[in-house]
């Protein structure tokens, strides 16, 4: 079904001026619902826990694509619009700062815990504002991105897709006793997935350095040097771009319930981190979420 540059011109404005309104039913949690209910059907059959949870990926997958696909054209500006996530993930990190910035370091802790999955209870001001750059950074492509990417490849349908896989991931893809297995098909569909996108994140913000006063150089070097340094197969690639990009140093020790996890250094530190790196890393949001948009265009004309 053809897609018009007003209908995705319209669903990306809205987002960039609404967010995520708390009065608009939003998809993501109709998703959610969608995955328990399925988990709990999947597990009920009596099949290997990796073939039942592939299956239960699949069919997670399948029935949101088809519900999509079904409401088009009608609701294609809804679907864009709802299934992006730029202004929120600026309003939610920048909220976070906001309180930094006001000298109230819990309520900065408490907001910063909403849109990280570390412990937040113990952060300083340095490591709120770590979490912030770094959810900015990976989030650029999770949420931008990559929707836009697979908007490019088959529409809103194409961008409902992705999101139940990386909705499958965040709820199912643990490597805990519950998921190593059910959850196996979650966590390798989402690295399958954003494979690319996370690569074309890492390419944008290397170009659009420039235009938010950064380094191009430092940022390609970054990215090759430590891009694939991450345990996760994509999230190092955007994460070292904003590093070398903004010259500062990301990565490092996070404690997930208690527990330490030390991940590898991303760029050095050419510069403290500072509120002035959180404002480069949101200007790059924008140019980034602004030069997509219009590939997606050249793309869908």
């Amino acid at each position: 079904m053809r897609l018009t540059q007003r209908q995705l011109l319209t669903g990306v404005g809205l987002d960039i001026l609404l967010g995520d309104p708390q009065w608009l039913p939003h998809p993501i949690r109709g998703l959610g619902f969608l995955i328990e209910k399925a988990e709990e059907f999947w597990r009920g059959v009596r099949l290997p826990l990796r073939v039942s949870g592939s299956l239960f990926a699949l069919s997670v997958v399948g029935v949101s694509t088809a519900l999509v696909r079904f409401t088009l054209p009608r609701w294609s500006v809804y679907w864009i619009f709802s299934l992006l996530a730029c202004r929120s993930l600026d309003a939610e990190s920048s909220s976070a700062i906001a309180a930094l910035q006001d000298g109230d370091l819990a309520e900065a802790r408490r907001r910063v815990s909403l849109i990280v999955g570390r412990d937040a209870a113990d952060l300083d001001e340095q490591e709120i504002l770590r979490a912030a750059i770094e959810t900015v950074a990976e989030n650029l492509s999770d949420g931008v991105i990559a929707p836009l990417f697979y908007l490019a490849l088959g529409g809103p349908a194409g961008m409902a897709a992705y999101k139940a896989i990386n909705t499958l991931d965040s709820m199912a893809g643990y490597r805990n006793d519950r998921y190593r297995e059910f959850g196996w098909a979650s966590a390798r569909l989402d690295d399958l997935a954003n494979f690319i996108p996370a690569r074309l994140s890492a390419a944008l913000i290397c170009c659009c350095a420039p235009m938010v006063g950064g380094n191009f150089r430092r940022a390609v070097l970054t990215t090759l040097r430590d891009g694939r340094s991450q345990p996760s197969p994509n999230a190092g690639f955007p994460e070292a771009a904003v590093a070398g990009a903004l010259g500062v140093q990301l990565g490092g020790l996070n404690f997930y319930r208690g527990v330490p996890s030390r991940k590898p250094y991303l760029g050095e530190t050419v510069r403290p981190l500072d509120v002035s790196v959180f404002q480069g890393a949101r200007r790059l949001l924008y140019a980034c979420t602004f030069i997509a948009v219009v590939l997606v265009c050249r793309v869908r004309k």
